[in-house]
């Protein structure tokens, strides 16, 4: 599809009689897309099997006469107080096991096989009585799984699952007791039905046990979106099944969970994202009104990875949010350039979230499109601009592939946090490190999986921080012609959180002939000065072997070593050093850079290229040799501004 503005919408906080005025206000803005129902099941249910659903047929009924396509979601994410009543033992348990109550939302566990029952009733029920609406244009299943930490439940449901679980992974406890190594500790079991779950121990458990808990609750969230989407996809064979997901959350397997949707969507807040984020202070106060620039890019490359090349923003930040320590207002013009920002990174439809702001509840300080009284936000008006410019430049097509590609891992996330040596080492910090690197010299970057096959027509690929290595990663790397970087703490363990034989990267001595020796992890504050500039921080590793010294600390412990066109990349780095290693990958593979202005970003879409300026002030655009001129904007940037060049050619695919 084009693309295309949406916003969230609630019909059942409104009076009935305010959905025509909110509907032809809509279309007139140029909404093209709504989102509804994914927070009704007590207006669509209110007692058990009291079925009401004529309002939500008639309130798209309403959207439908103006134009606009409809996305209903499930609204599994907030079950009914009967339903606790029905289920009482439904309700998640902690990690200092409090159970969990009624009186917010994504009160289930996702263990719980009479709740998952439950939702695939209401699911099915929605699929039967809304599947042939005109205006019905996909689903978005639940919403934002997992979030307010509710991936990890350790109820007797989640016990009774995992035991079933590890038996069937495991086939028999001999086995079990080998790959956990309980050997240690005389942690042996007799059989699987003594395993508990890895809480409320006097100290740590093993790490294998803990990391297969956490492959077993991602493994339940993927079950409960398959159940949803089996039925979606019966009933509406033609139509998408979309999930909206997270920024930085990373307690199941997103791409796991993308093999039952059609369409990957995510919530973004640039703002709010920030403020919750780690980031440094001084990173913090720099883009206090905008958002970090390179957090949305990095998701938006994700997710679209997710969805196996389609993906959508199910909610955009368009003002102040409610949930930070502080909420600050966007800079002027940053909810039109968040939504170019998506559309440049393939986005097929921004969705704001909301349309107006609610009075009541505990979201009453989010801003919305329109104020509590109906009158328009800044939002408003830029979200109108966004429709409009759409219409004016014909942007289309999808995002080009990049010239680099990072591999993403959600178990060495895990693995990590279950382990860090190092106080703040993260997965996740690594590869969007380098992917900020990569992308201050303009360069379109893909985020892969693990399971990815095949790495052909990259420059660049970048694995940093992975627990294990797949069998297809592997493959890939040993196919790949182009550059690799590699490291730090890839290949130290094995599936099951062991060290493997020939120690980390666990590479043959003919693709990298090093090994890690020793590890060196330091407190926050401590660094390691690199000769050339940067430094080393959290994590140093000390190896043996012949592989090439390129950098080097000045304690003389090699930094970055490199045997042909593969690199590791042996340590922690500051940003300075990060940046170091990803300008020489840059120049040993001959990539195209282009120069750009502090705090100024682009991505290609077709034949387009968009920029956008996340400095507080004005930037200029140098002339890029590959473009044909403006269509939006131009050189000279203002604030928050967005500029779209034509290009020459046709992009990379």
């Amino acid at each position: 599809m084009n693309p295309a503005i949406g916003v969230c919408y609630y019909p059942e906080h409104w009076p009935e009689d305010w959905w025509q005025t909110d509907a032809r206000r809509m279309a007139e803005l140029g909404i093209k897309v709504v989102r509804i129902g994914e927070f009704a099941w007590s207006r669509l249910e209110p007692q058990p099997g009291d079925l009401q659903l004529d309002w939500m047929i008639r309130a798209m009924d309403v959207l439908g006469q103006h134009g606009l396509k409809v996305i209903v979601g499930t609204p599994t994410a907030t079950p009914p107080r009967w339903m606790i009543d029905k289920h009482p033992d439904m309700l998640a348990v902690d990690a200092q096991g409090r159970r969990k109550g009624f009186g917010s939302r994504r009160h289930y566990d996702f263990s719980h096989l009479g709740y998952r029952e439950e939702a695939a009733r209401i699911t099915q029920i929605l699929a039967d009585a809304l599947g042939n609406h005109a205006a019905l244009a996909g689903w978005q299943t639940d919403n934002e799984y997992g979030c307010h930490g509710t991936t990890y439940s350790y109820s007797p449901a989640a016990r009774d699952g995992f035991r079933l679980w590890l038996q069937q992974k495991y086939g028999s406890i001999d086995a079990l007791n080998h790959a956990w190594g309980n050997v240690f500790w005389s942690m042996e079991y007799n059989h699987f039905d003594q395993i508990e779950l890895p809480n409320l121990l006097v100290c740590e458990a093993a790490p294998a046990h803990e990391l297969d808990f956490r492959r077993y609750s991602s493994d339940q969230v993927s079950a409960f979106n398959k159940v949803q989407y089996d039925i979606l996809k019966a009933a509406c064979p033609d139509l998408p099944v979309i999930h909206n997901f997270m920024s930085r959350y990373a307690e199941f397997d997103h791409f796991d969970v993308g093999q039952t949707l059609d369409i990957a969507s995510w919530d973004s807040y640039p703002i709010g994202h920030l403020a919750t984020s780690n980031e440094p202070d001084d990173i913090k106060r720099l883009y206090l009104r905008q958002g970090d620039p390179d957090n949305a890019a990095f998701h938006h490359d994700l997710y679209r990875s997710v969805g196996h090349g389609r993906w959508w923003i199910m909610e955009q930040q368009p003002g102040p949010v409610n949930w930070g320590q502080a909420n600050p207002d966007p800079l002027p013009g940053m909810a039109r350039l968040w939504a170019w920002e998506a559309f440049a990174h393939g986005a097929e439809v921004v969705s704001y979230f909301r349309w107006r702001q609610a009075p009541f509840a505990q979201e009453q300080m989010h801003a919305g499109l329109l104020r509590p009284d109906s009158e328009p936000a800044p939002g408003y008006h830029e979200a109108g601009q966004v429709a409009r410019e759409l219409a004016e430049t014909a942007i289309g097509g999808v995002a080009n592939k990049g010239r680099v590609a990072l591999v993403y891992d959600y178990q060495s996330e895990w693995a990590w946090e279950i382990q860090p040596q190092a106080a703040g080492f993260r997965h996740g910090d690594h590869v969007r490190a380098l992917y900020s690197a990569f992308r201050k010299h303009g360069i379109d970057v893909d985020v892969l999986p693990t399971s990815t096959a095949s790495l052909a027509g990259y420059d660049i690929v970048a694995i940093p921080a992975l627990l294990a290595w797949t069998d297809e990663l592997r493959a890939a790397i040993g196919d790949f012609e182009g550059h690799v970087l590699i490291g730090p703490r890839t290949g130290s363990k094995d599936q099951n959180f062991a060290i493997p034989a020939r120690l980390g990267p666990d590479l043959p001595q003919n693709q990298l002939d090093a090994r890690v020796i020793r590890v060196d992890s330091l407190p926050a504050g401590v660094e390691v000065p690199v000769k050339g500039g940067g430094a080393a921080r959290l994590w140093r590793e000390k190896t043996e072997g012949g592989a090439e010294v390129i950098m080097e600390d000045v304690e003389g412990v090699p930094v970055l070593l490199s045997q042909g066109k593969l690199f590791y990349l042996t340590a922690s780095g500051d940003r300075a050093l990060i940046q170091r290693v990803a300008d020489y990958l840059i120049a040993e593979a001959d990539t195209p850079t282009l120069a750009l202005p502090a705090g100024v970003r682009c991505r290609t879409r077709n034949h387009f290229r968009v920029y956008v300026n996340y400095s507080s002030g004005p930037q200029t655009l140098a002339p890029a040799p590959d473009e044909a001129g403006y269509v939006l904007g131009g050189p000279e940037m203002e604030a928050a501004g967005v500029t779209v060049a034509k290009l020459a050619t046709a992009g990379r695919d």
